[in-house]
C-alpha cells in the first residue's frame, strides 16, 4: 500500500479522538514493516500518551527500520506538568528509519522541532501528505494556537427562505430528526455553546451533548445576558453545577444582587465591555480562551449571529435547511443586525459542502478572507 493509504489511516485513528482531547489536537499515528501494519494508536487527553507512544507499545520490538505515519508534527518537547513525554525523541530511540507526515505543528512551542530532531537523528522525513485534509481535522486546534482564541462555528436551522420562525414565533420543528441527530453530533466536537438571553427566555433549553459519546469535559454552556434576565428556574440555571454555564452580562451588573444569586447556584458570571448594550462579543471569545475551550457553536437566534457576523468572528458556518417556505415579512430570519449595504460586503463562504440529511440539507463552508 502507498503512503497516501497509510497517511489516510492516521487520520481516520485521530478522528477518534474528537470529543476526548481538548485543548490537545486530534493525533493518529501507524507504524509500518515489511508492508504491514504492527501498531496503531489515537491521542486521548486522560489517558496522557500521545498517539505515537501507543503506536510504538503496540509494535513493540519490531520498531528498527519501520516507517512511521502521523497526521500531525510529533512534539518535541515535554507535555504540560511533565504529563507526556517528547514523541520525537521516543521516535528516535525506537530506531524507526522514516516517519511521514500531514502537517507541521503551529504550536509555537513545537512548529518545526520536532522534524529538526528527526532528520538530525538520521530519520527521513517527508511531510505534506495530506495536508489539507489534516489542517481542517485540527482545524479547532490551529486557530486556538495561533491566535489565542477559540475556533467559532455559527450553525442555524432555518427554512428554504431563510426563516428560523414563524411570525408567531413557532420553531419546533423546522428541520426532522436527522438534521437534529446530525446537530448534536456537531456538538459533540466542541467545548462550548452560545446563545443570546432571547433564545433562553423563548425556549428554556437545555443545551447539552445528547449523543451519548464518550467526552473529557462537559459541554460548557454560554449566554449572552448584558441585563441579567436569566430566570433562575431555567433548565440552564438547575443544571448549572452538574453543567458548566457561563453568563456574559455589562460591567453595570457587576456588583447586583441577581449575579450573586446565580454565583450561589454554580453559574460563572462575567462582566464584559459594553456600548449601546451590545456585549464585545471579542473580550467574551478571550474570557473562553482563558478557560482552555478551544471551540465555540454559535447557536444563538438572529441577534446574536448576525452580530456575530458582523463583527466577522465567524471562522465556519452550518445551514441545516428544510425544503420548506414560511412566508411574512414578520417571520424571524436567520441572521439578524443591520446586514450588509452592498452584496459586495456580504459574507462569502468558499469550499461549500452540501450533504443530505433526511429530507434536509446540510450546507457548510469557510468565510472567505476579505
Amino acid at each position: 500500500m502507498s503512503d497516501f493509504t497509510y497517511i489516510k489511516l492516521a487520520l481516520e485513528l485521530a478522528a477518534q479522538g474528537a470529543g476526548l482531547v481538548s485543548p490537545n489536537p486530534l493525533v493518529g499515528c501507524v507504524v509500518v514493516k515489511e508492508g504491514q501494519v504492527i501498531g496503531r494508536g489515537y491521542h486521548r487527553y486522560d489517558e496522557l500518551k500521545h498517539a505515537e507512544a501507543w503506536a510504538l507499545e503496540e509494535a513493540g520490538q519490531r520498531t528498527r527500520g519501520a516507517t512511521v505515519y502521523v497526521n500531525l508534527e510529533p512534539c518535541a518537547h515535554q507535555g504540560e506538568g511533565k504529563r507526556t513525554p517528547p514523541c520525537a525523541k521516543a521516535l528516535i530511540e525506537a530506531g524507526v528509519k522514516r516517519v511521514v507526515v500531514s502537517m507541521v505543528d503551529p504550536n509555537p512551542r513545537v512548529n518545526g522541532r520536532g522534524f529538526e530532531q528527526l532528520r538530525e537523528a538520521g530519520i527521513e522525513v517527508v511531510t505534506g501528505l495530506l495536508a489539507r485534509e489534516a489542517r481542517r481535522l485540527n482545524e479547532k486546534y490551529v486557530k486556538f494556537v495561533t491566535t489565542g482564541v477559540p475556533f467559532v462555528l455559527m450553525k442555524t436551522a432555518c427554512s428554504l427562505d431563510g426563516r428560523i420562525a414563524t411570525r408567531t414565533g413557532d420553531s419546533k420543528w423546522i428541520t426532522g430528526e436527522a438534521a437534529r441527530a446530525a446537530s448534536q453530533a456537531l456538538r459533540h466536537e466542541y467545548d462550548a455553546i452560545l446563545v443570546g438571553i432571547g433564545t433562553v427566555l423563548a425556549d428554556d433549553p437545555l443545551l447539552t451533548d445528547r449523543t451519548g459519546k464518550r467526552r473529557r469535559r462537559p459541554l460548557t454552556r454560554v449566554v449572552l445576558d448584558a441585563n441579567l434576565r436569566m430566570p433562575l428556574g431555567s433548565q440552564l440555571v438547575k443544571t448549572a453545577r452538574e453543567f458548566p454555564l457561563v453568563i456574559f452580562t455589562g460591567q453595570d451588573m457587576a456588583s447586583t444582587a441577581r449575579r450573586e444569586e446565580l454565583e450561589a447556584l454554580g453559574v460563572r458570571v462575567i462582566a464584559l465591555a459594553s456600548a449601546t448594550g451590545k456585549l464585545d462579543l471579542a473580550q467574551a471569545l478571550k474570557a473562553l480562551a482563558a478557560a482552555q475551550l478551544t471551540s465555540l457553536i454559535v447557536e444563538g437566534g438572529a441577534t446574536v449571529a448576525g452580530s456575530f457576523v458582523e463583527q466577522r468572528l465567524v471562522d465556519k458556518a452550518t445551514f441545516f435547511i428544510a425544503p420548506k417556505i414560511i412566508g411574512g415579512l414578520e417571520a424571524k430570519p436567520a441572521i439578524g443586525g443591520t446586514g450588509s449595504e452592498f452584496l459586495s460586503d456580504a459574507l462569502k463562504l468558499e469550499d461549500a459542502a452540501i450533504e443530505r440529511q433526511g429530507e434536509d440539507l446540510e450546507i457548510t463552508g469557510y468565510p472567505k478572507a476579505m
